[in-house]
């Protein structure tokens, strides 16, 4: 915050000393503020007059407001020694401390000098601006109403009295304490009517909170001035952003863009050209925000960091992580106090999965920008999902065949590094048949590890037991479960394992002791046009000589980015080596294919104490064998609650007729239903590698 001029003080207290001595000149530049001419002046001045109080004083004036404020310091410790009471030269020593910037010892010797006068305004108001210049605001507004009520309505103090509300205000955001700083800025909207400063604050307060309805009518608010009008445009189309309306957001943006006139500043222009470009963006109209970014790129050799930010956002966007991340390089390496650079670095870092790397620039954020909310939470979340977490699962299932079955499903992951992680897997599950009264009982177990080989490429391993039990048997059987994920290029996720269970659908089932062997491949590609698709295999060797080949495939298209909504067309196809149809459902050959629409509210996007939702409903047709075709549903649904970032419930249900759903005996007219309680939690507050 500025330090306010005594110099109405010194006027005051010296005028007619000063005008004996022909100085009105020099005052009237320090008035003014030329003070390089108001040095020179009083250096003239005191070739005659070298023992001049009032030239000395105003020569330490001139030289300290011209810059040189150490110099100005011994200037007025050279006239305590002559003058060691003179309140004036005092209050002019004081100043001197802060043009220099000691605000700790200002403070020290303005407290002296409020037990010499407590009802000084100089010191008063000295004092307060010190104290504000400490980031001390409470303290800082209790003076400077002191000084307000030695003289009211003084413009000096009120103008401070507004820094110091804009400074407690921040500080009051930096903690998320939006209610109170908002009192604050409005206090000062009171004092000084829609005052620029305090009503941009307002709106950045309202757009951190996501009170985006605010924001936008305070930046219609500044937007009544004509000057102001391309910074309230570019404020109203982010505040649409964040409200999730990207087309709205762009039309603001072009108004903004339409509106660059010859009296636009530099500064405005940029800032109008990368809103727009940034809204481009924003509506995935990548082609167009290519051409743009290029337009800035080849009209300077020597790129801004804004337009390096935007060439890597848009990567980003497009998912193309490692040229982001050579152009946030460039920004650091010109400045290394970016906030863009270091947060948008950390998050390309976390997307290509150098972890550790991301941790490292996002901390290298905060030791720039102290309390920044959006770096404090990136770490917060990484550090979420390093955390030991548990989930039950509760369920119940019955189908038109008489079959019944209840589990109960616990897992628990114990990250004990960035890289490794400990897994753990139970499951009690009892089944039973009401018409042939066959009920039987499995426990199983599994036990391992994930572990991330490359930044790309992850293992996880599971081994365990499974114990079934019904009137007829019992037994034991191993059980295992491997895989590697990787990203082999953008947008793609593959994932190849194999995995041995039980046939375990019934009672009967387990009775039959059929192990399975499946080897696994799952592949999703994403583009940034919207387009999706997803396709899984599954080749089966089972215990009773059987072979199984399955393949399920989804193209789908997403509709909405919040919530998600897409719709696509599922296909499948399922054959066996063996039809057992007297044992399980095995045909030769299975088709179907159905057209389904998602909708969905995922509940990692969930926010503290908010619900979340899923919805997918699907129809189509399934071809069994050499048949007719039957017509099939699914419906599957879930509904929960996020109680803080470290606990959720949610209640789920499905239903399906698709033959291919289950491994029974028999297929027509199948029906399966089944609906259960989950509950997460996240252990601990921190990973156990930072307790």
């Amino acid at each position: 915050m500025k330090s306010i001029s005594l110099s109405l003080l010194f006027f005051l207290l010296f005028s007619i000393q000063c005008f004996g001595q022909d100085m009105k000149e020099g005052f009237t530049y320090l008035e003014t503020g030329k003070y390089q001419k108001a040095e020179v002046f009083f250096k003239k001045i005191l070739k005659d007059y070298p023992t001049n109080k009032t030239a000395i004083l105003c020569y330490g004036r001139a030289v300290g407001l011209n810059g040189n404020a150490a110099k100005a310091v011994k200037i007025f410790i050279g006239l305590l020694k002559d003058y060691p009471d003179s309140f004036e030269v005092k209050l002019n020593y004081a100043e001197s401390l802060l043009w220099g910037k000691n605000y700790p010892d200002a403070k020290v010797y303005y407290e002296k000098l409020l037990k010499e006068d407590s009802k000084s305004f100089a010191a008063l108001l000295g004092y307060a601006n010190t104290l504000s210049n400490l980031k001390e605001y409470e303290n800082a507004i209790i003076n400077v109403n002191k000084a307000l009520e030695v003289l009211p309505g003084n413009p000096n103090a009120l103008v401070s009295k507004k820094y110091m509300r804009l400074g407690l205000a921040n500080k009051k955001i930096k903690y998320q304490k939006y209610d109170e700083a908002e009192k604050y800025l409005k206090e000062n909207l009171i004092t000084f009517k829609n005052d620029k400063e305090t009503l941009l604050n307002l709106a950045n307060l309202y757009l951190i909170s996501k009170q985006t309805d605010k924001a936008k009518a305070t930046y219609e608010i500044i937007g009544e001035n004509p000057k102001d009008k391309l910074t309230s445009l570019n404020g109203i189309a982010l505040s649409y952003h964040l409200a999730g309306d990207e087309k709205t957001a762009l039309s603001y943006s072009k108004k903004a863009l339409a509106s660059i006139s010859e009296d636009s500043t530099k500064i405005q222009k940029n800032q109008t050209i990368e809103r727009y470009i940034q809204a481009l963006i924003w509506s995935k109209k990548f082609s167009d925000a290519d051409i743009e970014i290029k337009k800035l790129l080849d009209n300077n050799d020597n790129p801004d960091n804004w337009m390096l930010s935007l060439r890597a956002t848009l990567n980003v966007y497009k998912s193309d992580f490692k040229k982001s991340l050579a152009d946030y390089n460039l920004i650091l390496k010109k400045d290394s106090a970016s906030f863009d650079g270091n947060l948008g670095k950390a998050n390309v870092l976390k997307a290509l999965g150098y972890y550790k790397g991301a941790y490292k620039s996002a901390e290298n954020t905060l030791t720039f920008y102290d309390e920044q909310k959006d770096a404090k939470n990136f770490i917060k979340q990484l550090d979420l999902s390093y955390t030991p977490v548990t989930e039950t699962k509760v369920s119940y299932s019955f189908d038109n065949g008489n079959n019944e079955a209840k589990a109960l499903d616990f897992k628990t992951e114990v990250p004990l590094s960035i890289k490794f992680k400990l897994l753990a897997n139970y499951n009690l599950r009892t089944t039973s048949n009401t018409t042939t009264g066959l009920k039987a009982t499995t426990n199983n177990l599994l036990l391992g590890a994930s572990y991330q080989l490359l930044n790309n490429l992850t293992l996880k391993a599971n081994f365990g037991v499974t114990s079934s039990e019904s009137e007829t048997s019992s037994y034991k059987k191993l059980l295992t479960d491997i895989s590697f994920s990787t990203k082999p290029f953008k947008l793609q996720n593959l994932e190849i394992g194999y995995k041995r269970d039980i046939q375990n659908f019934n009672a009967a089932l387990l009775n039959e002791q059929i192990v399975q062997n499946n080897l696994i491949l799952n592949y999703s590609v994403s583009t940034n046009f919207n387009l999706g698709w997803f396709t899984q295999y599954y080749y089966t060797f089972q215990s009773d000589d059987n072979a199984r080949n399955l393949l399920f495939t989804s193209l789908y298209y997403n509709i909405l980015a919040k919530p998600s909504m897409k719709a696509g067309i599922n296909y499948q196809n399922l054959s066996f080596k063996n039809q057992v149809p007297t044992v399980y459902f095995s045909p030769s050959k299975f088709n179907a294919v159905e057209v389904f629409v998602n909708l969905i509210k995922d509940e990692s996007n969930a926010k503290n104490k908010e619900l979340f939702y899923g919805l997918t409903a699907a129809t189509g047709l399934q071809y069994i064998e050499d048949d007719d075709s039957l017509s099939t549903y699914r419906i599957d649904a879930k509904f929960g609650y996020r109680f803080s970032e470290y606990a959720l419930l949610n209640i789920y249900g499905l239903q399906s007729n698709i033959a291919s759903a289950v491994a029974t005996s028999g297929s027509t007219g199948f029906t399966y239903t089944e609906f259960g309680v989950r509950f997460k939690w996240i252990i601990l507050k921190k990973p156990i590698y930072k307790r």
